[in-house]
């Protein structure tokens, strides 16, 4: 092979890279960068009392756990409270009684965990795999949403029914 078609070779690579180059970061800056998005980083689902814009109140991977359909279920998730005021969280689902939780300024409230609150519906009016209506609220201020209905199946969650809460083979909390 000649020098220039050697030269011509290595000047099409050259070309063909800075193509390339320049297509991948006008890409790179067309996409979002979805690190920075707020989701819910499991089965639950989150809810802001005040709207998405202002998150000051709200509720945190929030769903469930229920053995079946008209059982008592244990609430999972947490209540988070950024103001500078302490507010009480109501959650209101179809078939039970309202439960009210007390969060204070500036805290998180964990709900179904060892170290957290015990929060139960005293009837869940859905199946597992399915999702209640339910509204969140503090003071005036209130938003509805689907909260998901688990039950044991999963590992994670079979230690979370009420029932398996109750059994003398559960670990109380301490």
């Amino acid at each position: 092979m000649s020098r220039r078609a050697t030269a011509a070779r290595g000047a099409r690579t050259i070309a063909l890279a800075a193509v390339s180059a320049t297509g991948a970061l006008l890409l790179a800056a067309c996409s979002p960068t979805t690190t920075t998005l707020n989701y819910d980083p499991s089965d639950g689902v989150g809810v802001s009392v005040l709207g998405e814009d202002d998150r000051d109140l709200r509720g945190i991977n929030l769903m469930v756990v229920s053995a079946a359909e008209g059982e008592p279920g244990n609430v999972l998730g947490a209540l988070a409270n950024e103001t500078s005021e302490d507010a009480s969280f109501t959650l209101e689902a179809p078939g039970a009684a309202p439960v009210t939780l007390d969060v204070p300024a500036g805290g998180t409230v964990y709900l179904g965990t060892e170290t957290g609150e015990t929060v139960s519906l005293d009837t869940v009016g859905a199946a597992p795999g399915d999702y209640l209506d339910a509204v969140l609220s503090v003071g005036a201020d209130s938003a509805e949403f689907q909260l998901p209905v688990l039950d044991g199946t999963l590992p994670e969650y079979a230690d979370r029914l009420p029932s398996a809460a109750a059994s003398p083979s559960a670990t109380p909390n301490q």
